[in-house]
């Protein structure tokens, strides 16, 4: 796997396959890229797009520090600047209704094409009108599934025809005036690194 390493950590001893406990090994993981890093500030939404480069490389990430109106969302604006999307994933702990919206014209105009969605345990019953927009637009559209868990990770991965991708943020998707931190990750290692796990989360609902 060119430019990456995995390295697993918390590993309990070896257990026989057969064994029930194998279930509930601990397991966590990591990925080590050494190819090109480029590093940028943004203070708004507007200068993330303008700052973040008109065509990404494969093998390349950009880490980006906020201090401004710049949400997990304006991560994929900038992606969606450059390609239409045959599939995205995201995960986040919560959204704003605006920004259902958006994935709505995204969905209705063929930006994105396919998208699952993986929120954390509170959002069902905590972001209630939040939470129906959301099933009733991917019941609209039939695009994928919404996964609840315990989750707190904020991650896009996807991919167009131009390049896969992987994007790591600090933020949720909802407007956020405080300093963020985020990574685009160019690169199908990052997209099958997401993928993989989140295609095992078994929903609360």
């Amino acid at each position: 796997m060119k430019g990456f390493k995995e390295l697993i950590f918390d590993r309990q001893p070896e257990i026989e396959p057969d064994s029930p406990k194998e279930a509930k090994r601990r397991r966590s993981e990591c990925i080590i890229r050494s190819d090109k890093t480029i590093y940028r500030k943004a203070f708004s939404e507007t200068q993330l797009l303008d700052i973040l480069p008109r065509e990404f490389k494969d093998g390349e990430s950009y880490h980006c520090i906020t201090a401004g109106d710049v949400d997990a969302l304006s991560y994929l604006k900038v992606i969606l600047r450059q390609q239409k999307l045959d599939y995205c994933l995201f995960s986040t702990w919560c959204m704003a209704g605006d920004d259902i919206l958006c994935f709505e014209e995204w969905l209705e105009s063929g930006q994105i094409k396919k998208l699952d969605a993986y929120m954390g345990e509170i959002f069902p019953g905590s972001y209630k009108f939040e939470y129906k927009k959301l099933t009733e637009l991917f019941q609209k559209f039939n695009c994928g599934r919404i996964g609840i868990f315990k989750n707190h990770s904020k991650i896009f991965a996807g991919y167009g025809e131009k390049f896969y991708f992987g994007i790591e943020t600090s933020a949720n998707i909802n407007t956020n005036p405080r300093a963020e931190n985020g990574c685009i990750t160019i690169g199908k290692e990052i997209f099958d690194f997401y993928k993989g796990y989140f295609d095992k989360i078994v929903s609360f609902e």
